[in-house]
């Protein structure tokens, strides 16, 4: 694994492309429309101006012009962002849902449910459970006036709109309110009362939905740990997981492993890929068949954002540990990233967005390098299992201070004793989910299989978070931020000083020669200041401070015998 990657330069052509379409897609997620424009209009001219400086460099020149051109479509990129963010803020502020805003009254709105519920906090002290879902608009009563148009709307209600799904229609009343700043939707509908089911054309999501609601039930039979985080673990649901094991979980930083994460989209291709190698098959029909097998899951799982983000930098970290683009998973990386914010530019602010992308950028600058760190004779799987983690939250942990102020002490243990565990349930329970749907039978063998190693990962979590000091107090803001910054720098140099003894030697003794030449140097200009001589006919002389006094030392092809020393001193 790390073989490829590790002595490869890093590609950081696409590194500026990056910032100025995320910087691009954050300013405009609060801006108005105008001031969006102006930012498009500005980026558009630096681009101009960067191609026709590029474009005047001499055949010398060949670095700084790919550099211009560089800067030109990282300027043009994000003016692509910043008109995206300037045409959702107009719809925000002109759109069909604005005159209902701002009249701050009841209205009765027919909906198109297009994502799948989440639970969601209460607005107040409350046991009433909250749910959102995303919905588009069909047409909207107020005041007597019905309004048509298209918008996106995120739908705030009670226990009943958890049961909708993608694909329904329906009708409800409430309160329209400004969105958060960020978000891409129109408006949020404070729902007032049930959602009433007007119709139900076949939506794929809406499949997937009752796909995996069936996978729940098959592994109701499995132990209440492995039942709640089955689920969780393969398809994102976490309906049924136990709140004491799901605290565990966060204790020991294994959340990500209950929603439908990169690592499950890596796992995932990786087996396509394997299966049809199996079979021979060509590589770019290997490849095109890996695709089809990741695009069945996605719609198996459900194409919300998230999941179709976790594809994405899933395909990013296989690409980056299988070592296939030849030292170029950086700008794979870039490409990636840059084309979900033109897709969608509120994934600029969006938590789980930045921490996908730091734990991928992390796989594909560090894990490669301690993989390679670890002696040979450790196993590459082992290695492996040990760097991927460790790279990933070593680049996660100032985000998730910042979030959560508290230090996993076990999370890079138990994640490492749990990783093996997870291919055996994502694999298996990923065969296992479209057979509980169409021969339950035949699915008990893999619900078993992926069951018991996931009823593992549950008491590995529980295991390590009972342990005294699994949670440790940390600072709050930016003194903690960037304190988890330093604790990562030098987590990354103690691990390399343990694996790599012979190269710390190494090291220790340049520096330690580096240090005398300096001081030989200025003890040489010392002497001189001083009046002393530094060539005799016997040889170079290198006067070395004795106690109270300047001392020399003889050297060189004419020093022969100690009585010359003695010669040249009375003289």
């Amino acid at each position: 694994m790390g073989g490829p990657e590790a002595g490869k330069r890093i590609d950081l052509r696409l590194v500026p492309v990056v910032v100025v379409t995320w910087s691009a897609a954050l300013a405009g997620g609060r801006m108005d429309a105008v001031w969006s424009a102006v930012v498009a209009v500005a980026l558009g001219l630096f681009g101009g101006v960067f191609l026709v400086v590029g474009h005047r460099q001499g055949p010398s020149g060949v670095r700084p012009r790919t550099l211009w051109a560089t800067l030109a479509l990282a300027c043009v990129l994000g003016a692509a962002v910043a008109v995206h963010c300037g045409v959702i803020a107009d719809n925000r502020e002109n759109g069909p849902l604005a005159p209902a805003m701002a009249a701050d009254e009841g209205v009765v709105v027919h909906l198109l449910i297009t994502g799948s519920p989440t639970p969601a906090p209460a607005p107040a002290p409350s046991s009433d459970d909250r749910w959102m879902v995303d919905a588009g608009l069909i047409h909207l009563t107020s005041k007597g006036n019905v309004i048509r148009g298209t918008a996106g709307i995120v739908v705030s209600g009670g226990a009943a709109w958890r049961n909708v799904r993608a694909g329904q229609s329906v009708r409800t009343t409430g309160t329209l309110k400004q969105v958060r700043e960020g978000q891409s939707e129109a408006a949020l509908l404070s729902a007032s009362s049930d959602p009433v089911v007007t119709g139900s054309g076949f939506d794929a999501r809406q499949t997937a939905a009752d796909v995996r609601k069936g996978f729940v039930s098959a592994a109701d039979w499995l132990p209440p740990d492995a039942s709640g985080l089955l689920p969780g673990m393969v398809t994102g649901d976490t309906s049924a997981l136990p709140e004491s094991l799901e605290a565990a979980m966060k204790t020991t930083g294994m959340t990500h492993l209950t929603a439908v994460s990169g690592a499950n989209c890596s796992l995932i291709l990786g087996g396509f890929i394997l299966l049809a190698r199996c079979f021979r098959l060509a590589r770019p029909a290997a490849g095109a068949f890996a695709a089809c097998g990741l695009v069945a899951f996605v719609t198996m799982v459900g194409p919300d954002p998230s999941v179709l983000r976790a594809a994405v930098m899933g395909t990013v970290g296989l690409a980056a540990l299988a070592g296939g683009l030849r030292g170029r998973s950086l700008s794979f990386l870039c490409l990636a990233t840059t084309i979900l914010l033109l897709l969608d530019p509120a994934m600029a602010a969006n938590v789980g967005f930045l921490l996908s992308v730091l734990a991928t950028f992390g796989i594909v600058l560090l894990a490669a390098r301690i993989a390679s760190w670890i002696p040979f004779w450790v196993p590459r799987w082992l290695a492996a299992g040990v760097a991927v983690p460790l790279s990933a939250q070593l680049l996660c942990g100032p985000v998730i201070v910042a979030l959560q102020p508290q230090f996993t002490t076990f999370a890079l243990i138990a994640n490492v004793v749990a990783g093996p565990l997870v291919a055996p349930v994502t694999i298996f329970g990923t065969i296992a989910v479209p057979l509980a749907t169409l021969l339950p039978w035949l699915a008990v063998v893999p619900i078993a299989v992926s069951g018991t190693c996931a009823g593992l990962v549950a008491g590995v979590a529980r295991l390590f978070a009972g342990l005294p000091g699994a949670a440790l107090p940390w600072a709050e803001g930016p003194v903690g931020i960037m304190a988890m910054v330093l604790s990562s720098l030098v987590t990354v140099l103690v691990v390399w000083m343990v694996l790599r003894p012979a190269q710390v030697m190494g090291h220790v003794m340049g520096l330690h020669g580096a240090v005398v030449a300096l001081l030989d140097r200025l003890v040489i200009v010392r002497g001189r200041r001083c009046g002393l001589p530094t060539e005799t006919p016997q040889g170079s002389v290198r006067w070395r401070w004795r106690g109270p006094s300047w001392r020399p030392r003889l050297t060189g092809q004419k020093h022969k015998t100690n009585s010359e020393v003695k010669n040249w001193r009375r003289t």
